[in-house]
């Protein structure tokens, strides 16, 4: 504990994405490999790890829970599965229409999906709407690294390897018969493209309008306002 570890969870290959359960007490860990032990779900409170898959449906690239129903989302490197846990069963199959997907978020009432490629495409996924994107957004130059939602402002994000952050303003109604609303807002520029490589990922603050932002230049930064 001096260290500040409490917990060290073992896995046979190298892990490349990690993410959490709105809960806290599960998170899931995706390592480089196309085998059904390449997603791994832990449990903290008792101390397990489950695969839950039996066979490997292509390699995966991230995987995200549903923020308040018992949905795991699989992308892999051209769709993403919805699998409910609870009944164990597949119950949607998104075509993304991209050459390889990067990263994905989920918005925070959990009908909306965004995904990065590296073939620098964004796509907006209504999942009452469709299985197919409702945006193809076309503004990086480079591949995109990262995409995120922010918690309770509409706002989302995207990070590339040319060196910018793209600010979308995503509006969300409660309408079933309105579409969301998607409007460029802004471009942040700051990060120095280094190996070909640019901003490798981006967050949110919880609460804040704030974004935090790394990139391939060694440098962690924070944009405000």
């Amino acid at each position: 504990y001096e260290a500040g570890v409490r917990v060290v969870v073992r896995v046979n290959r190298e892990v490349k994405h990690l993410t959490w359960h709105h809960k806290g007490d599960y998170f899931a860990s995706v390592t480089a490999e196309q085998t059904n032990s390449s997603v791994l779900v832990h449990q903290l409170l008792k101390q397990r790890t489950q695969t839950p898959f039996k066979k490997a449906k292509g390699i995966v690239q991230c995987v995200r829970f549903h923020p308040s129903k018992p949905f795991f989302f699989v992308a892999t490197q051209r769709y993403v599965r919805v699998y409910n846990l609870v009944e164990q069963q597949l119950t949607k199959k998104l075509m993304t229409g991209v050459k390889w997907v990067s990263s994905m978020a989920i918005h925070p009432q959990g009908d909306n999906v965004i995904l990065g490629s590296y073939d620098k495409r964004l796509c907006w996924f209504d999942l009452d709407l469709s299985t197919k994107p409702y945006k193809m957004l076309r503004y990086h130059r480079y591949a995109i690294r990262q995409v995120c939602y922010h918690n309770s402002h509409p706002l989302f994000a995207s990070s590339a390897d040319d060196g910018t952050i793209h600010i979308f303003h995503g509006r969300v109604y409660n309408d079933l018969l309105q579409n969301p609303l998607i409007v460029p807002v802004k471009v942040l520029r700051g990060h120095v493209v280094t190996d070909n490589l640019g901003v490798l990922d981006c967050i949110f603050h919880p609460t804040q309008p704030w974004l935090f932002s790394a990139g391939a230049d060694n440098t962690v930064r924070l944009w405000v306002n």
